[in-house]
């Protein structure tokens, strides 16, 4: 059964009864596997510039760095990923349905730092995460909206407060929403915040081209909201006819849309398919649906098999990507 929403209030945060362990050093053996990582990437990733370093700035505009991977089993299916506004060189994942309500707190190289536990709500299928400031508060919003099979009537969003401090711990939402879309079922895996108009933005997965829809952030009362259609996504990479006949799963997946994000000035959405990146910049007064309509920047993916995890980084200058299996690389690409 769906959750119930539960309307604006507190987050409530209690130290989980495990400990955490030191925020790991890191290995030499760790730099050699992202060496191989990032041979793979510049061998398969079609020409994409990936770059292996330890600095921590973010890469050279136009090219790809490898800022770490995620080897711990339990990142084994991140379908999330969202930058902390809150605390500095946090990653905030999670994984998606079959797996408990959790949230991970892991390193901008890859380490998991923390895992909290979301109480209150029931998990069906989360596929998309974003971080966004509100009122002066640092918040994470998780989507319960993936639907492979097209089945659900209802679909939920869970805000939750950032927690103070990055250790084991429980959170309740501070808000929900529940709502459904305006003309059946779809799947989709992802949403974004435009805090600024204080709305989600989702975007469906497998239908071409993909449809935007949008929703209130904070809507009044508990009632089921209906998300309204605001357009479709121009420009999205099709598969030549090459590709068509030879590998036809391949080419029906390239273009299917499984994360998405807006910039921390509110300026560019970025969208991930399994295979590209593309930014579509919001000029002034432009809406978002006229935004989406005109051709977008694109950029092919570094080698990332299972591409399901985009985000910004906090400074808005690069984007986190990542996907769902183990071990995966971590990268930080800058548009």
């Amino acid at each position: 059964m769906p959750a119930s929403p539960v309307r604006h209030g507190s987050s409530a945060a209690s130290t989980a009864p495990e400990t955490v362990p030191a925020a790991r050093a890191q290995r030499p053996w760790r730099w050699r596997v992202l060496a191989i990582a990032a041979l793979a990437a510049a061998l398969l990733g079609g020409g994409v510039v990936v770059s292996c370093s330890r600095r921590s700035g973010p890469p050279e505009p136009g090219t790809s760095q490898l800022s770490g991977m995620l080897l711990d089993p339990q990142l084994s299916e991140i379908s999330g990923l969202a930058a902390s506004r809150r605390h500095p060189d946090v990653l905030w994942m999670h994984d998606d349905g079959g797996n408990p309500e959790r949230l991970f707190a892991v390193s901008n190289q890859g380490d998991r730092l923390a895992t909290l536990r979301i109480e209150g709500v029931t998990k069906t299928d989360w596929e998309d995460i974003a971080a966004f400031e509100l009122d002066g508060r640092s918040y994470l919003l998780i989507a319960d909206t993936g639907d492979n099979g097209g089945l659900r009537r209802s679909l939920q969003l869970h805000v939750i407060e950032e927690p103070d401090k990055i250790e084991n711990a429980r959170l309740k939402p501070a808000w929900s929403i529940a709502f459904r879309w305006p003309d059946g079922a779809r799947d989709c895996e992802a949403v974004a915040v435009d805090v600024a108009r204080k709305r989600v933005l989702l975007i469906s997965k497998k239908r071409q081209p993909p449809e935007l829809f949008s929703l209130p952030l904070m809507p009044a009362g508990n009632a089921l909201q209906t998300a309204t259609k605001l357009g479709e996504l121009s420009g999205i990479p099709q598969a030549d006819a090459e590709l068509r006949k030879s590998n036809p799963t391949r080419a029906r997946l390239q273009g299917q849309v499984t994360a998405a994000d807006i910039s921390p000035d509110g300026n560019t959405l970025a969208v991930m398919t399994y295979r590209y990146v593309l930014l579509y910049p919001r000029r002034p007064g432009q809406s978002w649906a006229q935004a989406v309509a005109a051709s977008p920047r694109v950029s092919d993916l570094p080698w990332l098999p299972q591409a399901e995890a985009l985000g910004w980084a906090a400074d808005g200058r690069s984007l986190y990507a990542t996907g769902e299996f183990i071990p995966a690389p971590l990268y930080r690409i800058a548009p």
